[in-house]
């Protein structure tokens, strides 16, 4: 009987030990953030750099890993990180915005601690406070599909990042004080790819006959980009998370805020070729360059560089074709059992419009006729303290604004969304210029994209587009797209403009999604870590959520 007891202790330990195995692995990271020198365009300016590197230092992940970043602030102001398309699930607390969290002062550290989970594909981070953007900061974040998740492709030979942006050549404060006085930050300077303008230096290196995945994102403040490589076709595998059906394209536009992945076939005569990156949409054509060479090439690239399309309506077309690869193995939502967008019991539609004002002689941006303003103490604290009364009010826009909307009222601007409900959201831009938005903490399904107003009957339009699961939303000018999702992920979610400046000067919002049983199941506890600010600094710390 003994010897039975101690068998089963014995598995009984093992067993435990196999559970403490079996969570998901940690990957480590540490950065120090300093300023250094960086010449994108050729000219020496000040950057924002990480690790010494410009662009910063790819996040290399898998699927449901969790990610610990230790970060140094050595800059001379405060810093904050957020992870452009990562769903935080359950988890707000780590997204780096100013509603969300209070900054990494100069001379201190925070550790960022979130999980990739369910996800896959191209993503990037970047600071978000200020116009930091604007000088650097940025880098790739890549989350590779768990092993025996199948993928609907061979692997590749190897990996490459293209981070393509539209360039300033200002200092980020320089930028920051052209928008607090009122006015524009203008047309950009010119457009690198991966930190350069330009070089007949290899930036990659192909094998004659082999593939290769090229993964793309915009990071740029203002403009969406054309991407190309001269002589070759690309395959378009994976947009934003969702694996999509492989078409084959001569160049892609990338809007801001947006990536994808491609295939790139060595299959051209062995020499150099140019990628090429450059601006749509404007009255003057920006570009960069950087050289693609086969390992046995024998020539330089043909200065002969393929042409970009012209016109907004190419590009919406080519956003239509995205498809989404419905028989791929990946972590994909599905709501409410359906792929019949215009069969889904929508429960509540928020329209969205997007406008500017000049009142007082400052340029502002706001959503149905506020202007967002970041309070000292951010959103999510003041809520998980209980006083949110004394920081901002809830849902002080309409979900069907009046037309036209007049002045832009300066506030925090936060709405309300019931757990689990399912909601469209329609963005309608009435201006001349495209615009991006990224809703943090959630895939969203894009399903309807279209010139002109939006009105309830251009519903029955939503069968005949599947769309693709995304973070980020292309609307163009004088159109409206629509999105649905079910607000199912708890916590402070920033929906922005991916546009630098329209962000900064307020075209953004909070949506506030709360746990109605205040449940871990729901929503992690407040993070031992985090740093207080605002009214919240001395307060006693609410009861921990219950299980």
């Amino acid at each position: 009987m003994g010897r039975v007891s101690s068998v089963l202790i014995a598995f009984m330990a093992c067993l435990m030990a196999a559970s403490v195995r079996g969570e998901d692995p940690y990957i480590y990271y540490t950065w120090n953030v300093t300023y250094g020198t960086v010449a994108p365009l050729g000219v020496e300016q000040q950057g924002i750099l990480i690790n010494g590197q410009f662009p910063g230092p790819e996040i290399n992940s898998t699927s449901n890993n969790n990610v610990v970043i230790n970060v140094f602030n050595f800059l001379d102001e405060p810093l904050l990180f957020t992870w452009n398309g990562i769903q935080h699930r359950k988890n707000s607390w780590q997204d780096g915005t100013l509603g969300t969290q209070c900054p990494i002062q100069p001379g201190t550290n925070y550790t960022y601690h979130f999980q990739v989970k369910d996800q896959i594909g191209s993503y990037f981070y970047y600071p978000t406070i200020g116009m930091q953007r604007a000088v650097g900061g940025f880098g790739g974040l890549r989350i590779y599909s768990r092993l025996l998740i199948p993928v609907p492709y061979a692997d590749p030979a190897d990996e490459f990042w293209v981070l393509i942006g539209d360039w300033f050549g200002k200092s980020h404060q320089t930028l920051k004080q052209f928008l607090d006085s009122g006015r524009s930050i203008g047309r950009p300077s010119g457009v690198h790819i991966n930190g350069k303008n330009g070089g007949l230096e290899p930036a990659y290196t192909m094998e004659p006959g082999k593939t290769y995945k090229y993964r793309i994102c915009n990071v740029g403040l203002k403009d969406s980009l054309n991407f190309r490589i001269q002589g070759h076709s690309l395959k378009l595998v994976e947009m934003e998370g969702s694996h999509v059906v492989q078409n084959q394209y001569d160049s892609l536009d990338v809007h801001v805020g947006q990536c994808f992945s491609v295939l790139v076939t060595a299959d051209q005569e062995p020499k150099d070729y140019y990628m090429v990156a450059s601006t749509r949409f404007a009255k003057k054509t920006l570009g960069a360059t950087r050289i693609i060479r086969y390992s046995n090439g024998v020539g330089p690239a043909s200065p002969e560089l393929p042409p970009a399309p012209e016109g907004w309506a190419w590009s919406l077309n080519q956003f239509r074709s995205f498809r989404w690869n419905l028989t791929a193995s990946a972590a994909r939502p599905n709501p409410q059992g359906s792929y019949h967008y215009g069969q889904i019991n929508i429960t509540r539609t928020i329209k969205l419009v997007n406008t500017l004002s000049r009142t007082g002689g400052k340029l502002r941006y706001g959503l149905n006729g506020v202007s967002h303003v970041d309070p000292e103490t951010p959103l999510k604290l003041a809520e998980y303290y209980g006083v949110s009364d004394q920081v901002f009010k809830y849902n002080i826009i309409s979900d069907d604004p009046a037309s036209p909307i007049g002045d832009l009222a300066c506030a925090p601007n936060v709405i309300n969304a019931t757990f689990r409900d399912f909601i469209e959201i329609i963005f309608e831009n009435p201006t001349k210029v495209p615009q991006s938005y990224n809703l943090d903490g959630y895939s969203f399904f894009a399903v309807g994209m279209e010139p002109g107003k939006w009105s309830p009957e251009k519903r029955k339009n939503y069968n005949n587009l599947d769309g693709v699961s995304r973070h980020t939303i292309q609307v163009f000018p004088k159109s409206w797209s629509a999105i649905m999702l079910t607000f199912d992920n708890a916590g402070m979610w920033n929906l922005r403009s991916e546009l630098g400046e329209n962000r900064y000067l307020g075209q953004q919002l909070y949506v506030s999604v709360l746990s109605p049983n205040r449940s871990l199941r729901d929503e992690y506890n407040m993070p031992d870590t985090q740093v207080l600010c605002g009214i919240v600094t001395d307060l006693p710390e609410p009861p921990p959520y219950s299980s």
